[in-house]
């Protein structure tokens, strides 16, 4: 089930809120477990059941981690626990690339081929797993207890605005949660969370939907027929689906959750205007990038080594990884390889010369990253270069992809919202609209927008079968 679904909005959202406000406090978070369980198992149903099952028994290693006393025995259940987590994402998620590729090399050697049955990924397995080992590890380094409930830990894991597409929550920022939420579900947080969930759904419906359509078309074109400037708008087209997509799905988690009383981290800040690659990992999918800043890049040494080169090879070597985690193939791992190598430029010495430069090397940042998406989109290295090819050398454009207005207008829409907080006006608009207690007219004006959004969207989704979430497969 996704959140830009009639099913979600006409029939889960509400059957779902209602019995969780008619609910006494007391049986309110079993609603919230029952209807994430209900949530999950609606889209998979066979994989729910290897999550309740591999959460069951982390949940009571943890615990007896926690109780050991002696040193050994302790590293020895943490050493199980994250095994048996990463081991399930690497049997699910890289299986068939392995095997893909060994297979390759059979072929080239000659050899008979391995006879292999391609697996199902289950959906939103890399944001989950990531959650199950801030789990131990915070509980490991006593950065906090462990639960005592099980059906705690459950809801914890599969709360259903962040099951799927995160934001990753760590373990220690939503412990406390479990209980206090209640606390923080005001009429005004209900409010707030249901305009946040209804300006994301504008974002995915509106803008992302159309971008990624286009995108589809022109990067299924043959590289022959692909003129330079179709190859600029795919990329373009492209570069403002995985955002709008993306950004768009954590505002709907994120208002999701505030109707509840919780408080997700945000997980975007205006990343295209960012004025470095290093400044838009500071903005771009925020919680992963806090994660492997505490869950790797600090245990391999982080800032504090010896040796120069060793504080290089640990940037590179983290956006390797973060390149493979967002998929099994080697594009994405070409894509976090080329941002960890613009993180190292930019420490021995671009930076230096981007902070002379000013704001206006947002456009250089727009631009690097622009061309990594080609290999994300792609997710392979030699199409990509292909495509990057048709981008950056002259070609006339074919007739077998025409821009329309609708187009240029949504397009156009991309860059004013992707760009406006350049301004001291955007800047004011979204604090008021994002972070700030409304006043009644306030209030009144969301309200007319919420039902615009509302209104326009449903009838969108109505009329189109293209509806895709990026983010699902990672």
């Amino acid at each position: 089930m996704v959140f830009s679904s009639i099913v979600f909005i006409y029939l889960f959202l509400p059957f779902f809120f209602i019995a969780y406000f008619l609910s006494p406090k007391k049986l309110k978070n079993a609603v919230i477990l029952a209807g994430s369980i209900a949530f999950y198992a609606w889209g998979a149903p066979k994989f729910i059941f290897v999550i309740l099952g591999t959460t069951l028994i982390d949940f009571f290693v943890v615990r007896a981690m926690w109780a050991a006393e002696v040193l050994r025995k302790r590293k020895a259940l943490l050493l199980l626990s994250v095994m048996v987590n990463l081991g399930l994402l690497v049997y699910f998620k890289y299986s068939n690339f392995f095997v893909e590729n060994f297979n390759y090399l059979l072929h080239q050697a000659g050899i008979k081929e391995m006879a292999w049955t391609k697996l199902v990924l289950p959906i939103g397995i890399s944001f989950y797993t990531f959650e199950t080992l801030t789990y131990v590890v915070d509980v490991y380094r006593g950065v906090h207890k462990p639960l005592r409930n099980f059906w705690d830990y459950q809801m914890y894991i599969i709360l259903f605005p962040k099951m799927i597409a995160g934001p990753i929550i760590r373990f220690h920022d939503f412990a406390d949660q479990i209980t206090d939420h209640l606390n923080f579900e005001t009429t005004e947080n209900r409010l707030r969370g249901l305009y946040r969930f209804f300006i994301g759904l504008g974002k995915k419906v509106l803008i992302a939907n159309a971008m990624g359509a286009a995108a589809d078309k022109i990067f299924g074109m043959p590289h022959e027929a692909l003129g330079t400037g179709t190859a600029w708008l795919g990329a373009l087209g492209y570069t403002f689906q995985i955002y709008f997509d993306f950004s768009g799905y954590s505002d709907m988690a994120i208002g999701l959750a505030l109707m509840m009383g919780f408080r997700f981290p945000e997980n975007f800040n205006n990343p295209y205007t960012a004025v470095s690659v290093t400044d838009f990992w500071r903005r771009w999918h925020i919680s992963l990038g806090s994660w492997m800043r505490e869950y790797l890049y600090i245990p391999l040494g982080g800032n504090r080594v010896d040796h120069q080169w060793r504080l290089y090879f640990n940037l590179w070597i983290v956006f390797l990884l973060s390149g493979l985690w967002h998929g099994a193939a080697w594009g994405f791992v070409v894509w976090g390889a080329y941002h960890g190598a613009f993180l190292v430029i930019e420490r021995l010495f671009l930076g230096k010369w981007l902070k002379r430069i000013g704001g206006i090397s947002f456009v250089y940042t727009f631009l690097v990253v622009l061309v990594g998406w080609v290999f994300f989109k792609t997710e392979h290295f030699g199409t990509g270069l292909a495509y990057l090819h048709r981008m950056f050398t002259w070609h006339p454009n074919s007739a077998l992809w025409m821009a329309d207005k609708e187009f240029y207008g949504i397009l156009a829409l991309a860059f004013l919202f992707s760009f406006f907080t350049l301004s001291a006006w955007g800047r004011k608009i979204q604090e008021r609209v994002f972070f700030k207690d409304h006043s009644l007219p306030m209030h009144f004006v969301m309200v007319v927008v919420t039902v615009l959004l509302c209104v326009v969207c449903t009838a969108r989704i109505a009329s189109s079968t293209f509806n895709p979430f990026i983010y699902f497969r990672f």
